[in-house]
Formats: structure tokens, sequence, C-alpha cells
């Protein structure tokens, strides 16, 4: 169930709490669910019950109770907690496993378009080479979403902004369009230093990561291996979850989407060798992981929609930071023998990856394998 399906599934349930007379309010159009705030719990929650409790004339936790009774019966929904003063929260029955399989059946390719939508873009920048390779990047990103896209650039383009920076032009000079002017792709300020000394991979981020009209920071940070740096924060993660695949092969055992964490906390601490509470909180707690994946496509769309890769790059790394503390717990450890949630975890790991590979690739940046 999607985030869309299930708004439309609260709306019919305060439906039939208006129809069953229960409620007496006039049923909104839309309503939102978010992933749960702190102190919240589920897969989603919504904020609908606090909403119609004025115009209602009832207490918000009696409407919440009211519309609870209605959800808990709905195809899909496994469980509804009320929480606070009479948040909605909602959980799905199987949304992770068939989050999973959706992921790893479309690999690097979860959340482009199915089939070409016929729309025609043309993108063209001035002559500067934060424009062009955001450009190109956009480019790369509008084609995911079944756009057909024609690039140029006011000038000829620098010999090393395609031998270094992997930057694809259609044309220069003034567009013969084949479609009218989409947009002018021009991010303020330019780029304050030549970032190819960096290597394609850095200068790319350093280039895309930031917002159009954010200062870009051409300096080696982006080349450091460590934890500050979010490139290689989402590098990392995806070459860890590679490893992951390797190492489970070694083991005699593959993924299989399915339940990471079978029977709850409990099995959790009996199934984990290794006696740190972290680890097993770090498998219970996939919640956050699961969300960013699912939120991939909206992430996609928004991006191809608004001209923005940096809203992509800022993903991965909320991608990367959700999976990073789970990965170390994908694994048997000691004399463990590899279970079905073990296949389950190294599902979800190699479902990140895929996530991660497919964004760097939009953003034409490598996904290494080892690192």
């Amino acid at each position: 169930m999607t985030p869309v399906e299930l708004s439309r599934t609260v709306l019919r349930a305060v439906r039939r709490a208006v129809d069953d007379g229960e409620l007496d309010v006039a049923v909104p159009g839309r309503t939102s669910v978010t992933p749960p705030g702190p102190g919240g719990c589920g897969d989603y929650a919504t904020n609908v019950a606090l909403q119609l409790a004025r115009p209602a004339g009832q207490p918000p936790l009696r409407v919440a109770e009211i519309l609870r009774e209605r959800l808990v019966r709905a195809d899909g929904i496994s469980e509804v907690v009320v929480t606070g003063p009479g948040f909605l929260n909602i959980s799905l029955r199987g949304t992770g496993t068939a989050l999973v399989r959706e992921i790893l059946l479309s690999g690097h390719r979860y959340g482009h378009a199915v089939r070409p939508t016929g729309r025609l873009v043309q993108l063209h920048a001035p002559h500067e080479v934060r424009a062009v390779v955001v450009m190109d990047a956009v480019a790369r990103i509008l084609r995911s979403q079944g756009a057909l896209v024609r690039t140029s650039c006011a000038g000829r383009p620098e010999p090393e902004w395609a031998d270094v920076l992997g930057v694809d032009i259609d044309a220069h000079g003034t567009p013969d369009a084949p479609a009218p002017l989409d947009v002018d792709v021009r991010p303020v300020p330019a780029a304050p230093a030549d970032p190819t000394p960096l290597g394609r991979d850095a200068a790319r981020w350093a280039l895309l990561h930031p917002a159009l009209h954010d200062r870009p920071r051409i300096t080696a940070d982006h080349l450091v291996q460590r934890e500050s740096n979010p490139l290689f924060r989402v590098r990392y993660a995806h070459a860890r979850t590679r490893a992951l695949t390797r190492n489970a092969a070694d083991l005699g055992f593959h993924a299989e989407p399915g339940d990471v964490n079978p029977g709850g906390a409990a099995a959790a601490v009996r199934e984990t060798a290794v006696q740190d509470v972290q680890d097993v909180q770090d498998v219970q707690d996939t919640t956050a992981l699961r969300h960013a994946l699912a939120d991939h496509p909206r992430i996609l769309q928004a991006a191809a929609a608004h001209h923005a890769p940096d809203r992509l790059a800022r993903h991965l790394v909320t991608v990367a930071d959700a999976a990073l503390p789970f990965l170390a717990a994908v694994l048997p450890r000691g004399a463990e023998k590899p279970s079905a949630a073990h296949r389950a975890r190294l599902a979800l790991a190699e479902a990140a990856g895929a996530v991660l590979a497919g964004g760097l690739s939009l953003l034409g940046i490598d996904a290494p394998e080892h690192l």
C-alpha cells in the first residue's frame, strides 16, 4: 500500500464514521500520511483526528478511536495505535517484504518510469561548469522519468567537462529546439573554482549536492574517507552492501525478502549471538530505512519536476545514514547458522544498495563494489 492509497483508506474510514452517525463532519477532500514522529510507531501516522475534532465537537482521542476501529479492519493494515493527543499510527501488513521484493526486481531502475511519457524537454545552460554538470544530471533524472531530453550549452563545452566530468551535451550555441525551450539551467552562485582536479565523482558531488542557490565547496574534503564526508558515507554504504552479498555467498546463503526480525524483540535478543544491545536495536528498527527506500520514487519525481538533482543527492545521504547501522547486524555472528531472518536482512541490505547505486548513477557518480 502506497502513501496515496493509505490516505484514501483513511478518508474512507472517515466517510464510514460519518455514514454510521458517529462523526458529524464534512469529509475532507484529502489528508496526509507521514512517517511517525517522536513517540510514534508503525509505518505511517496521520493527524486527521486532530483536524476533525473541533468540527465534530468531540475530543481528539475519541475521534481517533472511532477512526481506529474502522482502520484496523481495512485490507493491508495490521495495526493502528493512538498516541499523544490523537495521532493515528498505522502499521501495514507485509509492506516491508513487498517493498524489498519490488526493489530487487527493479534493480537500479527502481523508481524509473515504466515507459516513455512522450514529453520533450529542452535544457539549455550557460557556458559555466556548474550549470553544465547540473544540466547533465537533470537530463539523466528526466530520462529516468520517461522524458525525451535534448541538452545544449551557450558556448562550446571545455574538453575536460566531457573527459573528466563525464558531461554529455547534444549541441552548443543557440538551440534549434525540437520542443519549446523548457528551462535555462542557471544555478547561482556558479562554481568558485575549477572542480576538475577533484576527479569526476568528487567534483560532480561537490557541484550537485548543494541546493542550486547555495555556494558549492570545491575542496579536497570531498575526497577524504571519513564519516564527515557525505559522499564517502553514501559510497561506503553501497560497498558494504556488495561485501555482504559476497560474504553471504561464502557462508552458503542468499537474499530472500521476508521479516528481518521474526518473533519481535525477544526473538532478536535470543537470535543475536553477540550480546550487543545496539545491534539488536538496529535489527529491530528498520523503519527509517524502509521509509527512505519507499520514498525514492517520489524523490526522483520531485527532482525531475523541479530540475533539482540536489534533492536526490541529499536523499542518498538519508538512505546511507539509515542503512549503515543496520548493515552491521546482517550476517550471522560466531556459531550462528544462517536463518530466514538473515536472508531477509540481506535482501533489505541489497535493496538499499540498489537504491544507492541507481541514485549515484543518475548523478553521474560511480558506485564502487569495493571501497
